[in-house]
């Protein structure tokens, strides 16, 4: 992958992601952690290679079947992308409201969710008024309420606390537990080393893949 006539960020990587996995992705500012999450959220297109999403070759897929696609996928953006005129309730429930979710439906699972991130006081609040670590957790809290196929999440834990962190890996664990494939973005060494999942580490424009440790029950 480059960008206009620029050197390659990426250049032959060989990457399987399993259903059901869960990784950790490293690397230095700049390595490319950013742009790897644009392939595999398909905001960019190889400039050589092939890119195969829930078994289908992306560049055969025919432009309108895009959007469907990108419905089974969840993204964390570092810069949150949330809508400022919609509360937090509305920008977390937007996922369910293009899938058709009934609205009752829809006020009680965000309404659960948003407990669940520990925003339960702040379902009316616009994003505007609110800290940039209550902004992240909206932003995580929308990414996965219709439990993706796959989650990609670009530093999710970078503006807030420790047991917020904490507990934010939780629920990508549970969700990683129905069956969601999961992939995180992350400097946090510390999080790293806790959780002990498998690491995919960019370095000079390739991936190199680190075995997790063994985890308890």
């Amino acid at each position: 992958m480059r960008y206009g006539r620029g050197p390659e960020i990426l250049h032959d990587l060989d990457l399987d992601l399993a259903p059901g996995a869960f990784h950790f992705l490293t690397g230095a500012s700049g390595a490319g952690k950013s742009t790897l999450l644009r392939l595999l959220y398909l905001a960019e297109r190889p400039t050589r290679g092939r890119v195969f999403l829930f078994d289908r070759d992306i560049a055969q897929v025919p432009q309108r079947e895009l959007p469907g696609l990108r419905r089974q996928i969840g993204v964390v953006f570092q810069d949150f992308r949330l809508l400022d005129h919609l509360s937090a309730l509305d920008n977390v429930a937007l996922p369910m409201r293009v899938a058709g979710a009934r609205e009752d439906t829809i006020r009680e699972h965000v309404v659960d969710l948003l407990r669940w991130v520990g925003l339960e006081n702040f379902v009316n609040a616009k994003p505007s008024t609110l800290s940039g670590g209550q902004q992240q957790r909206i932003a995580i809290a929308r990414a996965v309420i219709t439990r993706p196929q796959l989650l990609l999440a670009d530093e999710p834990t970078g503006n807030v606390d420790d047991a917020i962190a904490l507990r934010l890996l939780h629920l990508f664990e549970e969700l990683n537990r129905r069956g969601t494939t999961v992939v995180i973005a992350t400097h946090n060494e510390a999080l790293i080393e806790r959780f002990g999942y498998p690491t995919l580490e960019i370095e000079n424009g390739r991936v190199r893949h680190r075995a997790g440790r063994a985890r308890a029950g």
